[in-house]
């Protein structure tokens, strides 16, 4: 039976349009109704080379249900190819062309010839969500424009880590991702951002192996990369931020790529002595406050509900009440996720609930005896609830819009250094 969903953190499918968007000079072409683009695209700040506001789009009505949008769809790319200066171009499917039989992949398929490449993607809503979509995008990459190399070029790492824009610290944490396994004697490739783009994405089967840094959205692509190409891959399933788990994940990759084990202990030890100097500098500030309280919920995709706890728990010795996974996390993966989340330290472990309605989550919130001021860590959506019991409210996870994120980052040794001061900014607040 269909039930409603109060407070959804995501999108449809179709939301994969700004994966595309985050590759620089791809574009995305739209086999949907109109406003579609619109839609998705609010609250993100996602503008840049190609706004959504010129995405092409069939925008499918009445008779194209009737007799189909094929037709319109090849005229679309026809034009979009002749008009539209990008080195890539993605055709996206919305529910209806999906739902009325339309062959979107036949007709993309008639420009395999084409100056630039033309690829197609699924992405209906009614299939999943944008994180699903986001992995279909660089499953059709793989599939459709990649081609095996038989030349490794050594110490390439291809990165890939959580959605763009839905995760708006995705810029920030990328480059971060890249500086830590640079500083390992490694060559990072990301396909995401400036100066990334096409040639990187050339790159891809040349990688000596996949990093995916992400509970679960990514996996099937690094598997598919392992099938097609060879490519060996490690998967980190907690994205790193602060100390413990960032030389954690330092000492992991660096095993994995064969680096010297002196080496990166000497980036760990540097990083370290740095971090722990900072957090000196505070110690009496977080000692002695009186308005963090020790218990903490963060409302989030798996990516940052996983990756603040063991920060949280693990650097600065809080104490994780019930955790809200709102991902839509696929049902085989779950149970394998919710394990990462008792891999604290000091014995602690944190109760996890895969939960997509937040009407039932802030119940939970509102039931849970937090023992002093509730500390939030999520959405948007969470703000009013965390401000009806007078807790502490930060906003890390989509929606956002109480700040806004150029290129800020929660990864590594900096990023919760960020992180912290982020919340000890809510916190002295208080007193004013």
């Amino acid at each position: 039976m269909a039930k409603l969903l109060d407070k959804q953190h995501y999108k449809c499918a179709l939301g994969a349009m700004q994966t595309v968007q985050a590759i620089e000079r791809a574009l995305p072409i739209l086999h949907s109704g109109p406003g579609c683009a619109q839609k998705l695209s609010e609250s993100t700040g996602s503008s840049g080379y190609f706004s959504p506001n010129i995405f092409p789009c069939t925008s499918i009505n009445e008779k194209d249900v009737v007799f189909g949008g094929v037709k319109k769809l090849e005229s679309t790319i026809e034009n979009a190819l002749k008009v539209i200066d990008a080195d890539l171009y993605v055709v996206l499917t919305g529910c209806i062309p999906e739902i009325v039989g339309d062959d979107s992949g036949e007709v993309v398929s008639r420009f395999e010839d084409s100056e630039k490449p033309v690829l197609y993607a699924p992405t209906a809503g009614f299939k999943g969500n944008n994180y699903k979509g986001h992995e279909q995008v660089i499953n059709a990459i793989i599939e459709q424009y990649l081609k095996k190399s038989d030349k490794k070029q050594k110490g390439l790492v291809n990165i890939w880590a959580d959605v763009p824009y839905q995760d708006l610290f995705w810029l920030g944490n990328l480059r971060e991702l890249e500086k830590l396994v640079s500083e390992l004697g490694l060559t990072p490739n990301t396909i995401f951002g400036y100066r990334r783009g096409i040639e990187n994405i050339k790159k891809i089967p040349e990688a000596e192996f996949n990093l995916l840094v992400s509970p679960w959205v990514g996996l099937t692509n690094v598997k598919k990369m392992e099938r097609k190409f060879g490519t060996p891959y490690l998967h980190y399933k907690t994205l790193p931020i602060g100390a413990t788990e960032t030389s954690k994940f330092l000492r992991e990759v660096g095993k994995f790529a064969g680096v010297d084990e002196a080496k990166v202990e000497a980036v760990v030890k540097e990083h370290e002595d740095y971090y722990y100097y900072l957090i000196e500098r505070y110690a009496d500030l977080f000692l002695e406050n009186r308005v963090i309280n020790k218990q903490f919920s963060v409302v989030s995709d798996a990516h940052y509900a996983l990756g603040i706890t063991k920060f949280l728990a693990n650097d600065f010795g809080l104490v994780p009440a019930k955790q809200f996974v709102v991902d839509d996390t696929p049902k085989n993966v779950q149970e394998e996720i919710a394990e990462e989340f008792k891999k604290l330290n000091y014995g602690l472990e944190a109760e996890v609930a895969f939960e997509t309605d937040g009407y039932k989550i802030h119940n939970e919130i509102r039931k849970h005896d937090y023992h002093g001021y509730p500390l939030v860590l999520g959405s948007y959506y969470e703000k009013e609830v965390t401000e009806e019991l007078k807790g502490n409210f930060l906003n890390i996870a989509y929606p956002v819009q109480d700040k806004v994120i150029i290129d800020d980052s929660y990864v590594g040794y900096t990023g919760g250094i960020r992180l912290i001061e982020n919340i000890y900014t809510v916190a002295v607040s208080r007193f004013n």
